[in-house]
């Protein structure tokens, strides 16, 4: 059992809550049973090694005995240097250390979507331009899993996907569906574009609602900062500007639960 806070290994494992580290190491801290568990059942060749503490360990038995068939070393540790692994204040008894996984554009727009269709490729992505906020990238990435999206592509002025935040704020859908990281996201729409991939810029003023849209086709929602929504140059390159339609009072909706009205708008045209 890893006793000692301050061990080397801990040390290591603890170093991946920051930006640069992960950026070098292509690893990323899994926290929680939750997340843990999918992390095993969905992405098991990515995992590097889980870290529990003796209740965890009994609690969750079959999280343990997942790893253990798919050969992920498990390591016992005190409560003490659990909570030194991880990024949260609340530790729940369970930690992973994973790769991250090897994802880029050309391979998602090689894909057919989870939802079929008569075309080849994906039919339902949301693109991410300049997203700060940790809990609303979680978020949206969790809305896109719920709302059968094939991907979430994210622009490389967004907050780290695989900052210990995000994943925990996804609650296990990081692992189910495709995250790429590190786009151009100008480049990104023209690609989409030249694969024949609709685009819509969602602005708060725009006159064309989603209730306006004909969704059965491919396509793919963009958002932008939370604060300045998309810059008028992204916006310019889409397909169409589009708002949410805002019947009472509220001032605005946020990035997070714009994304998660309008993927599910997109759902409701896919499947009926």
């Amino acid at each position: 059992m890893l006793t000692n806070p301050r061990a080397d290994r801990v040390r290591e494992v603890q170093a991946l809550s920051r930006r640069s580290v992960r950026s070098r190491s292509g690893r990323f801290l899994v926290e929680g049973p939750q997340a843990v568990r999918e992390l095993l059942r969905y992405a098991a060749p990515t995992a590097r090694e889980v870290y529990a503490t003796q209740d965890a360990g009994l609690r969750y038995a079959d999280i343990l005995a997942a790893a253990d068939a798919a050969g992920v070393p498990v390591y016992p540790v005190s409560v003490p240097v659990l909570a030194a692994l991880g990024d949260t204040e609340t530790p729940q008894g369970l930690l992973a250390v994973a790769q991250q996984p090897v994802t880029d554009l050309a391979g998602v727009l090689a894909e057919d979507g989870r939802s079929g269709g008569a075309e080849p490729g994906p039919r339902l992505l949301v693109l991410l331009d300049e997203i700060r906020d940790p809990g609303n990238l979680g978020t949206v990435i969790r809305a896109a899993d719920a709302a059968g999206a094939d991907a979430v592509l994210v622009s490389k002025n967004s907050v780290d996907a695989f900052s210990p935040k995000v994943v925990r704020s996804t609650a296990g859908s990081l692992f189910h569906l495709p995250v790429v990281t590190g786009l151009d996201a100008q480049a990104c729409v023209r690609e989409l574009a030249a694969h024949g991939i609709r685009t819509y810029a969602t602005e708060g003023e725009a006159r064309t609602t989603v209730q306006d849209l004909d969704l059965l086709g491919r396509h793919c929602w963009v958002f932008g900062t939370e604060a300045h929504g998309l810059p008028d140059a992204l916006a310019a390159q889409c397909s169409a500007r589009v708002s949410v339609p805002i019947f009472g009072q509220a001032e605005s909706l946020n990035v997070a639960m714009a994304a998660t009205i309008c993927l599910y708008a997109s759902a409701v045209a896919h499947r009926g």
